[in-house]
């Protein structure tokens, strides 16, 4: 899969994420902020329709040709901005792995997603978004997730550790 830079979402942390989201088969998901596309991809197997959201032209190619890789037909991938493309979304769910205009997007997820998953690896990113949702009163969990990977040292195996990365989940319901 290619990565359009920074840090893909490590495939246990998606697992976490979506499970958090209770995709049902009749929903309608967004990735905002999309990267590489591999939320969307694995989300695009639960739900009926998936929105892949970037503004960076780099993300919007990566993610194309990994979903073209991969022969998923029910990803739509939108370049721009979150804040104005959600406006005329109608969508069940997202996920939400840029910090841009977090507050802002937060906002309308809040009034119009039931069920959304903010994704933080900067502590920053995580305050700021679960302080928006606890004044919304949209705050459900938040999970810190640290991975370490087995790899191979001098015969025998040690932990490798990933980055750390916050989840906060969040919606209405």
């Amino acid at each position: 899969m290619k990565y359009p830079g920074g840090t893909p979402t490590q495939p246990e942390v998606i697992a976490v994420a979506l499970s958090k989201l209770n995709i049902k088969p009749t929903d309608t998901f967004a990735d905002i902020g999309c990267g590489s596309g591999s939320v969307s991809i694995e989300a695009a197997r639960l739900a009926k329709q998936v929105y892949a959201i970037d503004s960076r032209e780099e993300a919007v190619r990566a993610t194309t040709g990994n979903i073209r890789e991969c022969g998923i037909t029910n990803i739509s991938v939108l370049k721009g901005e979150a804040s104005l493309l959600l406006a005329s979304l109608d969508i069940d769910c997202a996920f939400v792995g840029g910090s841009k205009n977090m507050e802002c997007i937060l906002d309308i997820l809040i009034k119009r997603a039931p069920r959304f998953v903010v994704s933080a690896v900067r502590m920053e990113t995580a305050a700021s978004a679960l302080a928006v949702m606890r004044q919304n009163s949209a705050f459900k969990e938040l999970l810190q997730i640290q991975l370490s990977r087995g790899s191979e040292l001098a015969g025998g195996t040690m932990l490798r550790p990933e980055n750390p990365v916050f989840l906060i989940v969040g919606g209405s319901c």
